[in-house]
């Protein structure tokens, strides 16, 4: 149904806590939901060319556009099936580095809105009292906000997005490098997200999950993990 691209994130930070990782998820969710996916060869040396390009590293985001375009051009057979990437800051890079070339971008977000839920039972005892969401960036530039709040509801009986919910300022490394960017970005949805007190916390980008968790204390994890959690069966 799509060739999927892990993100590299995904792979450099680990899960969160006792968590499986999205990449894990979107793994199990797919066999649960009889949909097929395929990693393309050398996934190791792809990347969706953010890194580059966020610092204005010109010559290294064209080899890397150059190499993706070849190898994905091929993995979706010339565009017949589309990519998949499950990090959303990863899905707007991929779709810049794809742009024109007839190969279609899809954030796992709304794939799985539109492939694996229809096709998954959740699970009524498995459901989350209550759950608080946490937009990205990226998510709101790809109008992916309402899949987000689609696989919120599928598994939480309550959901809550921050209203003073705004940028992480995580921004790739930076959040590493100056852990002040984020804890002043995040100071008011971290106040609103303690006063909520809910059962769970997600969003849909690796690096925003980690600086989520540093500002507010809590475990947060990508959307996907709570679904694949949500349909296991026994």
């Amino acid at each position: 149904a799509a060739v999927y691209v892990p993100a590299c994130v995904g792979s450099m930070f680990g899960p969160e806590g006792d968590g499986i990782g999205v990449t894990a998820a979107i793994v199990r969710l797919a066999e649960r939901a009889g949909v097929a996916l395929r990693v393309p060869t050398g996934i190791e040396s792809l990347c969706c060319g953010t890194p580059w390009s966020s610092k204005g590293f010109a010559a290294g985001h064209d080899v890397m556009r150059r190499r993706v375009v070849e190898r994905l051009r091929e993995a979706t057979e010339g565009g017949r099936l589309p990519v998949v990437s499950a990090a959303t800051s990863c899905s707007e890079g991929f779709a810049g580095l794809l742009a024109g070339i007839g190969v279609e971008v899809q954030d796992a977000l709304a794939f799985a809105v539109a492939e694996l839920l229809p096709r998954l039972d959740v699970d009524p005892a498995a459901k989350l009292p209550s759950l608080t969401l946490h937009p990205t960036c990226s998510s709101q530039q790809m109008g992916l906000d309402p899949a987000l709040g689609e696989v919120g509801r599928a598994v939480a009986d309550e959901v809550h997005v921050p209203a003073a919910w705004g940028c992480c300022a995580f921004a790739g490394d930076r959040g590493m490098l100056h852990p002040e960017l984020t804890a002043a970005a995040t100071a008011p949805e971290a106040a609103e997200v303690a006063a909520l007190g809910a059962t769970a916390h997600a969003s849909c980008n690796r690096t925003c999950e980690i600086g989520m968790t540093r500002a507010t204390g809590e475990s947060y994890v990508h959307v996907l993990e709570l679904l694949e959690r949500a349909t296991r069966v026994g």
